[in-house]
This record gives C-alpha cells, structure tokens and sequence, in this order.
C-alpha cells in the first residue's frame, strides 16, 4: 500500500501541464466551466445564504466567496461555502464508472487556495485535472457500504491533493497530507437525501473546507500512519479498500474525461426514468390533468426514490414522483422546476401522486453498468404508451453535447451574474490557461453581481 500511496503522490507533486493531453485539458474547462456555473446558482439557496452571512461575519480575507455581493473571507469558509453551494442543487457532474462527484468537491479548494496563493490559471488546471484523478481512483479502490454517501469521502482526498499541488507540497508532503486527509473523511448517508436534510451538502462542502486545511497539518507537522487511507477506507468508511486499482494506466488514463454531466436538478440514478417517460410523453401529448397514472419499473437503487410527498425542494431532487410530475406540468426538470414554490404547486402535487415506482429485478442485474427504467403511461381514456430506457441521456452511451453544457452555465451563471458577467466569465474559462492570476477571472465574478 505505501508504494501505490507514494507512487500517487509523485503523480499529483510532479506532473506538468505538457504531460497533459489537448484533449483532456479542453474537457477540464469544460468541467471548470460547468462547476463554476453549479456554484454559482447554488450560492441562491436560502441556507446557504444564511449561513454565509453568518461565517463571514467573523471571517478574515484573502479569498471569494462566490455568491451575489459576497466580500472576501478566509480560505477555508470560502472553499466550505463553495463546496456546500455546489452541492445544494444536486446539478454537479460525476464519474461514470464509479461514485464520485470529483469537480464539486475538488474546484472549491482550488478556487480558495489558488486566488489566495495566486497561482496562475495554468497551474490550477492541471491541479483539478491530476486532483481528479485521485478522487476517482480512491473512489474505485474503495468498497462503499450500502447507505454512504460519497460526500466527504473520496472526493475529499481528492480536494486534500489539491491544497497541496497549489501550496507547493513536494511528494513526501504531499504522501503525508493525503494520509492526514483519511482522518478527516466523513460518514454522510443517503437517507439524507431522501429525508430532505440538507446537512448532506455539508459533507460536500468539507471536501473543500479539508483541502485547504490538510496541507497546513502537514507543514505544521502533524503526523500520519503509513497506512491511513487503507485502513480509512477498507475498514471505517468503506468495507474494503483494492489498492490494485489505485495506479491503473496512472499518467495514461485521465479520469476526468471519463466523467458525465447533468442537465437535470435531481439524482442521476432516475434520469432513465425521465427519459422514457419523455418518449411516451410525445407519443400521447396529452395535457396534466388527462393523465390517470404513470406506472414506473427500474433497478433497485432507483425505484426506493418513490416519495410522493417531498417535504422541501431537497427531497424533491430525489423524488421521481415529484421530477416526473415536474416534466408533466412544467416540461422539464431543470433547476426552477425544484423549487419549493414547484414542490408546493397543487397540480404538481397532484399529479405526484398519480406516479407509482417499483423495482423489475431484471434491470436490478444489469446496474450499475446499466441503469435501465421502463415507463407507462396511462391516459383517463385508456390510451397507453410504454416507453423503456436501458442507460439516460448525459451517461456513456449518450453524453451531452459541449454546447449543452454551456448553456447550462449560462442559465445558472444568470442567477448571479450580469448577461456580460456570464460571457466574461466564460470567455475566461475558455483562455483559463493563459491567464497569469486566478484572480483576474474571480475579479471577473466580482464585477458582474447582479445587483
């Protein structure tokens, strides 16, 4: 295990921006763009708000907190307030082969640590792109139980590795922050999502909050067993940790172009769902109130997302009821259909309760290499269409197309960005490379608040 630990460690202390393929640089802008976008809508929710004003309030400066009017703060609360918008609205991206939601976890620490440390955009994209690879390599090493949410697990390692890129950490610190880091995994549950608790985005937003802090633990000298992340992962968080995955085609194989993105507001596992009920919603075209029941069969880990009555627009976001009633009523199931104006609308509530989830264990053998759904639609009249999906739009089959998810950014950006706000930011994404400072594009993110 130290080998494999030491072996990743090297990886993220000494890899240069030329070892990097053109291909995957362009995909981590993309990524950055996308997440930037995701954080900045996220900063709208109330409870994020709150809580802002109440940690700035006591906060020192020499990082952005990116939010509407947000001054400066400390490193550490601006990467947990980023990290904890980015997850609020369920619209991060995430790695196709295993549970992870890397860029989330991961941008806040290097949006922090890098305007404070004034790393070039250079630097901090290849920081996010080698960072990324720790957190989707632990994360396939590791054995998840069954109720663990990935929140503040591998994630975080991979936020820990990019504090100590952008601090300048050689490799034996950098071996040593990321073994400190296993301490300060988390437990976050999945229930929490279903439950509507909102303190599961809090566990993400510790990703940042320990990737700006496990380096300083390392040079304060704080020290770490040799094997922290083995035992952390295969016998506290984890039931099993295979460090034979850790360095597969490590320097070949870049994970964060093996990731998907979202352009639906909820839990990715129902996206097959949606898309079914889609294609038989054009086939009918019929009106809200016309629809008798919507019957709804897919894989195990989807079908217990049955709430029909969804108590804020968290649990909402994993409620196919509430997203399938959603893209009935409103059309589609995007960020302002999970709102809790949307969750307490009355025929969409209504038509939630017309919707009725179980599992086929058939799609329960073949997930997760493949998350299938079939949906049927039944009108008051008796007419019927079944559509089935067997993997949605946005996974490895089908990804979205790069002007999708632009046009994601921009629509999220809007929240909190003037319309020149959003094509400055965006420009400056797409030149993040050539930029000198990291400050000149969050300057940029300062300027544009809507009023």
């Amino acid at each position: 295990m130290g080998e494999q630990i030491e072996k990743l460690a090297r990886f993220v202390s000494e890899t240069s921006w030329d070892d990097i393929p053109e291909t995957v640089r362009r995909h981590a802008k993309l990524v950055l763009l996308d997440t930037l976008g995701v954080i900045l809508a996220g900063s709208e929710q109330p409870e994020v708000q709150q809580l802002r004003n109440r940690l700035i309030a006591a906060g020192g400066n020499g990082a952005t907190v990116l939010a509407r009017g947000a001054p400066a703060t400390d490193p550490r609360s601006a990467a947990l307030l980023n990290g904890i918008a980015g997850r609020s609205i369920e619209l991060c991206e995430g790695h196709r082969y295993v549970s992870c939601q890397g860029a989330v976890q991961i941008v806040p620490t290097l949006l922090a640590t890098g305007e404070w440390s004034n790393r070039s955009g250079r630097e901090t994209l290849t920081t996010l792109i080698v960072a990324y690879d720790v957190a989707a390599r632990i994360a396939a090493c590791l054995t998840p139980r069954a109720l663990a949410h990935q929140n503040g697990q591998a994630p975080m390692m991979g936020a820990v590795a990019a504090g100590a890129r952008l601090r300048g950490l050689n490799v034996d610190e950098t071996s040593l922050a990321l073994r400190i880091g296993a301490t300060l995994v988390l437990t976050p549950s999945y229930t929490n999502a279903v439950a509507g608790a909102t303190a599961l985005n809090v566990a993400g937003g510790m990703s940042g909050f320990a990737g700006t802090l496990a380096a300083d633990l390392a040079l304060a000298g704080f020290e770490a067993q040799s094997d922290a992340i083995e035992e952390a992962f295969g016998s506290l968080v984890g039931d099993g940790f295979h460090e034979g995955k850790l360095n597969e085609e490590l320097g070949k194989r870049w994970e964060i172009g093996r990731n998907y993105f979202r352009l639906r507001a909820c839990c990715n596992p129902i996206y097959a769902a949606l898309d079914a009920l889609e294609e038989a919603l054009a086939e009918l075209h019929p009106s809200p109130h016309e629809i008798e029941r919507v019957d709804v069969a897919t894989y195990r880990f989807a079908s217990v997302m049955r709430n029909q009555e969804p108590k804020n627009y968290f649990a909402a976001k994993y409620s196919l009821p509430h997203a399938a009633a959603a893209i009935i009523v409103r059309g589609h199931a995007g960020y302002s259909s999970f709102t809790e104006a949307v969750v307490h609308d009355p025929t969409v509530a209504a038509l939630r309760r017309r919707v009725r989830i179980s599992e086929d264990p058939d799609f329960t053998a073949v997930a997760p290499q493949l998350k299938p759904a079939r949906v049927t639609v039944t009108l008051k009249n008796g007419r019927q269409a079944t559509r089935t999906c067997e993997s949605p739009r946005g996974d490895f089959q089908q990804p979205y197309q790069e002007s999708d998810v632009r046009e994601k950014f921009r629509e999220l950006a809007s929240l909190v960005l003037t319309r020149e706000g959003v094509s400055a930011v965006e420009r400056a994404v797409d030149q993040w490379d050539r930029l000198n400072s990291m400050r000149e594009a969050i300057e940029l993110m300062r300027r544009y608040n809507v009023a």
